[in-house]
Formats: structure tokens, sequence, C-alpha cells
């Protein structure tokens, strides 16, 4: 009686950790997801804040340049949704510097 007590313990405490993981993942992957949506809804926040920018400024915000980075950030995090790697990837450096 006490054995199968053990193996059933034991079978559990192996399995219970397998199942957080796989849990972990998949929030992760929804949380990632969550992030590519929010990316998404910035972008008409960019075409007004274009729109209404004045051509004639000294300094004007590169909107094409945040357009670009915004979608290396978009493009590495939905290729890790789709086949998540154990190996760093190397990306392009963003600009970061909008101004111009």
């Amino acid at each position: 009686m006490r054995i199968t007590q053990v193996l059933i313990a034991g079978l559990l405490g192996a399995a219970l950790p397998v199942q957080f993981a796989v849990a972990d993942a998949d929030g992760e992957r929804a949380a990632l997801a969550r992030i590519i949506h929010e990316l998404q809804a910035i972008d008409p926040l960019i075409t007004e804040a274009a729109s209404q920018a004045n051509p004639d400024a000294r300094v004007r915000f590169r909107y094409d340049w945040l357009r670009q980075d915004l979608d290396r950030i978009r493009l590495g995090i939905q290729e890790h949704i789709d086949a998540p790697r154990s190996e760093p990837r190397t990306f392009p450096p963003l600009r970061g510097d909008y101004r111009r």
C-alpha cells in the first residue's frame, strides 16, 4: 500500500511541473500576441500624428523610422511565437533616435 502511494505521489510530482511549464509557455504566447495587437493599434495614432506634423519645422519627427522599428519588433515577436528557438538570434539595431 505504501509503495502505491509513493508511486502516485512521484507521478504527480513529475507531471505537475510539466503542466505548469506548458501553461507558462501558453501564457507567454498569449501575452506576446497581445503585445503585437497593441503595437498594431498604435499605427493609426502614428498616422494621425504624422498628418498633423508641421512640414516646415526645423526638427522633424521621423515617423517612417518609427514604423520600421515597430515592424521589426512585431516581426521578432511573431517569429518567436511561430517558431521559438533555443539559440539567441541577432537582429539589426533599432534606430531609436526619431528626430532629424
